[in-house]
């Protein structure tokens, strides 16, 4: 969590749903001492940036967990980038890699030759030349310019939605006006996502690598979404969250397009993939999220650094970000934020909650109380739509807050909202100590091993079959051959 300017509060929960950013009567401000809980990225990031570069740098960097340190992987990545600078159509232009510590899959690149991928896209990739298709994309927006008129476009988009979230007060019309503003940017990027994909491949292509580890990736990130659709029970979640927003086409095209592309500069099987040096390099590398910056397990949050734990109602799936920790309920009625911040030893809970960084909070609702030993303050503030539990808890120096809101804060659920605050605890040196990352762990395949055989080793709570395939580039129904090489996901 990031120092912050002061901002309204419905914006703060905009990651959670467009109607509680709309919606939300009260303003909320993150104090500009908020606490960070991510790492700073490394210095050696910073040997050629101006300050300006350099504070953008920051802070994206930031957004995403902090980087991720890992000499060997990063060399892997920089060296293939200079194989495709080589080969492009900018030989001139020079890139600096960073790798982000999150769990998401992203990648993309400034105007400014940085370029950033994350763990999550790397654990998904199998050998070079799906790597390299990630990292030809992302350097043909640079040469094709795309980077510069995007970043227009989304400062103009961002200029928008605070318009509407600080003027607009009609729910309906404001959602209407934000939903036009997404699509057309959505929509302005497809062309160029396009593009990118056919130079992207071109680049690869001249650089040596297998043309078609585009088409496999973008085919594994297809398996993947439906994966994660099909965990939320939503058939429809995939398509949504590719258009709604997204500035890539929907999958099954950009696979079309990038299939023909690669068919003009070769035949399958021919190009480099050198899977055994990938997953050489990949084998060990943190999988989800990192312990070190706190992660979330099911509805739990827990800091072993930080030393803390924190446990959400029910049914609430939690988001660890660099600015919070973020909550919803299943059907978005309902959600948190934990943040920490500095709080003057000098003035009282009570007060704190009482000096306007919310708005519409009942004096009458503040109450004194100890959650596990650490004096807390909560009360209860009200707005048109949305109404809002708070605690303030002095955790040694800090103070941490968890805010929930609900569109109808019933007794039964201020209840849940009050119990899943007394959560709020503690962890032990032993017990932080315990507590270890899952990783991306290379194995061989041996006699008798199976899909199957080899997903029940997987180490996570669900869709353990759906999951080790979709990392290995396999389909149901694939047979394994002795000495193959796969991923799984242990401690």
């Amino acid at each position: 969590m990031p120092p912050a300017a002061h901002t309204p509060f419905a914006r703060l929960f905009a990651i959670l749903a467009v109607p509680l950013l709309l919606s939300a009567c009260a303003r909320f401000e993150v104090d500009s001492n908020s606490l960070p809980l991510t790492s700073p990225a490394p210095a050696s990031d910073y040997a050629d940036m101006n300050p300006t570069q350099r504070r953008e740098h920051e802070k994206l960097v930031a957004s995403y967990g902090g980087a991720y340190n890992d000499p060997e992987l990063k060399a892997l990545i920089q060296q293939t980038v200079e194989r495709l600078v080589a080969a492009s159509e900018r030989p001139d232009l020079t890139y600096r890699v960073t790798i982000l510590n999150s769990p998401a899959i992203n990648a993309f690149a400034l105007p400014n030759g940085s370029l950033y991928v994350t763990r999550g896209l790397l654990a998904l990739a199998n050998d070079t030349s799906e790597l390299s298709s990630v990292l030809a994309h992302e350097m043909a927006h640079v040469i094709a310019s795309h980077a510069s008129i995007r970043e227009g476009q989304v400062k103009q988009a961002v200029l928008v939605n605070r318009v509407i979230s600080d003027v607009v007060h009609d729910p309906d019309l404001g959602a209407l006006a934000m939903q036009k503003n997404k699509h057309t940017l959505a929509s302005f990027s497809r062309g160029q996502e396009l593009e990118a994909d056919a130079i992207g491949v071109g680049i690869a292509a001249r650089a040596g690598f297998d043309p078609y580890g585009a088409t496999r990736f973008l085919k594994s990130m297809e398996d993947y979404g439906d994966m994660r659709a099909a965990a939320k029970g939503k058939p429809g979640a995939k398509q949504q969250q590719q258009d709604f927003l997204s500035s890539h086409p929907a999958t099954p095209e950009r696979i079309t397009v990038a299939l023909a592309n690669a068919r003009q500069y070769a035949d399958p099987d021919m190009g480099e993939r050198d899977k055994s040096l990938y997953l050489a390099k990949l084998d060990g590398m943190v999988y989800g999220d990192d312990p070190k910056e706190g992660f979330v397990r099911e509805n739990r949050f827990f800091h072993p650094k930080l030393g803390f734990t924190f446990t959400a109602p029910q049914g609430f799936s939690l988001e660890n970000t660099s600015q919070a920790v973020l909550g919803a309920s299943e059907n978005g009625h309902e959600a948190i934020r934990l943040d920490a911040v500095r709080v003057p030893s000098s003035q009282s809970l009570g007060q704190y909650l009482a000096s306007g960084w919310i708005e519409g909070v009942q004096i009458d609702t503040v109450e004194t109380l100890t959650i596990n030993g650490f004096s807390a303050t909560t009360a209860v503030a009200r707005g048109e739509q949305w109404s809002f539990r708070m605690y303030a808890i002095r955790f040694g120096s800090d103070v941490y807050r968890i805010i929930f809101a609900a569109r109808d804060l019933t007794p039964q659920i201020d209840k849940q909202f009050r119990a899943a605050a007394g959560t709020f605890r503690r962890v032990s040196t032993r017990e932080a100590q315990t507590v270890r990352p899952l990783r991306i762990r290379v194995e061989t395949v041996g006699f008798g091993d199976t899909p199957a055989k080899l997903a029940r080793r997987m180490m996570v709570p669900s869709q353990q079959m759906e999951l080790f395939l979709n990392l290995n580039g396999l389909k149901a129904g694939d047979k394994l051959k002795y000495g193959d090489r796969v991923k799984i996901i242990s401690e």
